[in-house]
């Protein structure tokens, strides 16, 4: 039985004191849950996030990271230097990063990889915009995209990688996938990754939705065969709605 994980990307909110504070908030609301827990937060939360959130069944991820270990990568940071503090996730091509600065798939393959070298979990998005989704094209795009991250994977690395299927045209909106429309989504990235690596790993592997994750839908979607947890974008951002989806099986 695949366990349910539940991870808050803050993207480019909270200062560091306000990230205490919500940890602080949090941790009694989420203590008793059986579904893991993470919030991915800004780099300069990391270290606070972090420290507060020990002995607590919270775990803290980053948001991004280069592949290279280091050189003149201005404003980058590496995942030895993640490592090196603690983290435990990291995101890896968030449509955001796709959009705005350039990601590929070619980049976020050399990512995941980076992100294993290190022995950090990755968290990969995968997502369709709506012009690609009223072409029909949602199955190829999500697919290739799930094949070309995980190239040249071993099938233990497959299976410690979190997939985070986040239609594009979702994020942010207030539209959300109908729960079966998302299942379905799920199921094909799962029967992808089936076909390369073998029903085993497959089986295994955490693939969750995200997209306008909120306390209100979080039941319906998370008890859907294959959606395995969310990523929760501005939900993520107040403790009480987002204990709620951590607790959506209370």
């Amino acid at each position: 039985m695949r366990r349910k994980v539940i991870a808050g990307n803050w993207k480019m909110n909270m200062l560091p004191g306000e990230a205490i504070e919500f940890i602080n908030e949090l941790t009694p609301l989420v203590k008793d849950t059986e579904n893991e827990v993470i919030l991915c937060v800004p780099y300069t939360d990391l270290f606070y996030a972090l420290l507060t959130a020990q002995n607590t069944n919270i775990k803290i991820g980053a948001q991004n990271m280069h592949f290279e270990e280091s050189g003149a990568y201005t404003g980058e940071v590496s995942g030895k230097m993640l490592k090196s503090i603690n983290v435990e996730y990291v995101i890896i091509g968030h449509s955001e990063r796709r959009q705005y600065f350039a990601e590929t798939d070619e980049t976020v393959n050399k990512k995941v990889k980076a992100a294993f070298k290190y022995e950090l979990k990755p968290i990969v998005c995968v997502g369709e915009t709506l012009e690609e989704r009223e072409a029909g094209k949602t199955v190829d795009i999500i697919t290739k995209q799930t094949e070309l991250a995980l190239e040249g994977l071993t099938n233990e690395q497959v299976e410690n990688t979190i997939i985070a299927y986040e239609p594009i045209w979702a994020i942010g909106t207030g539209k959300t996938a109908t729960s079966e429309d998302a299942n379905n989504s799920i199921k094909e990235i799962r029967n992808k990754i089936e076909k390369i690596y073998g029903q085993e790993t497959a089986s295994r592997v955490i693939i969750q939705y995200g997209g306008s994750v909120k306390s209100g839908n979080s039941k319906e979607l998370f008890g859907m065969s294959d959606i395995d947890g969310g990523l929760v974008g501005g939900a993520s951002l107040k403790a009480e709605e987002f204990s709620k989806i951590v607790n959506f099986d209370k």
